[in-house]
């Protein structure tokens, strides 16, 4: 289901007028390339299942540097990679808290954006998938803990306020939907699954070239 709305969030998104094409040559009088630095907040914030089984999972939001590069097909129409990397102290809370160590994420993205140009103001919205990589497991209370890397799919919205004809200030936010496989003390029988579904909020500056 959620493969389905996001391919619908797709198409509407970059579904272009046909005549407005027609009067102007998309292809010319715009910057193809813009970059931003920001500083995100990466917190999970489960949507679907915040708990497992009655097992019920805290992990800490972290604050952490981000840049991301842009690429415009037309005027309205670009793709965006996100580069950052993230730590998380986890704790297991329910049926009784136990400290399950921490673990880093590196989670780019790639959005697909469609751009509105309101004076100074461009909002956008976007959607798009992530492949998080888990890494550097320190296991808490248990012996050893491990993550499985997974897909995840994530919907956007943002606004760059220009300061000028090149650079400006960016406000940015993601929801992914995102799940992993947690195994603790090498026994597939304590496997669960966790729904982590983050939201990345960012500030920032960029500068379009």
């Amino acid at each position: 289901m959620k493969k389905i709305i996001l391919c619908a969030i797709l198409v509407c998104f970059f579904v272009v007028d046909t005549q407005a094409q027609e009067k102007e040559d998309i292809f010319s009088g715009f910057d193809r390339w813009q970059i931003r630095a920001r500083a995100i907040a990466f917190g999970s914030s489960p949507y679907f299942y915040p708990s497992v089984n009655g097992v019920e999972y805290d992990f800490s939001t972290s604050i952490s540097p981000e840049l991301d590069i842009t690429f415009f097909f037309t005027k309205k129409m670009s793709v965006e990679l996100m580069l950052t990397a993230t730590k998380h102290d986890v704790d297991l809370v329910r049926p009784g808290m136990v400290d399950a160590g921490s673990v880093n994420l590196l989670p780019p993205a790639l959005t697909f954006q469609y751009h509105f140009y309101l004076g100074k103001f461009k909002p956008y919205l976007g959607a798009g998938l992530s492949y998080v990589m888990f890494s550097g497991e320190e296991a808490g209370q248990f012996t050893t803990i491990e993550y499985k890397d997974e897909i995840g799919y994530l919907v956007q919205g943002g606004l760059d306020f220009m300061l000028n004809d090149r650079w400006f200030i960016n406000l940015d936010f993601k929801k992914m939907f995102l799940k992993t496989e947690i195994t603790v003390d090498n026994d597939p029988d304590t496997t669960v699954e966790a729904n982590l579904d983050p939201i990345i909020g960012g500030l920032g500056v960029g500068l379009k070239f």
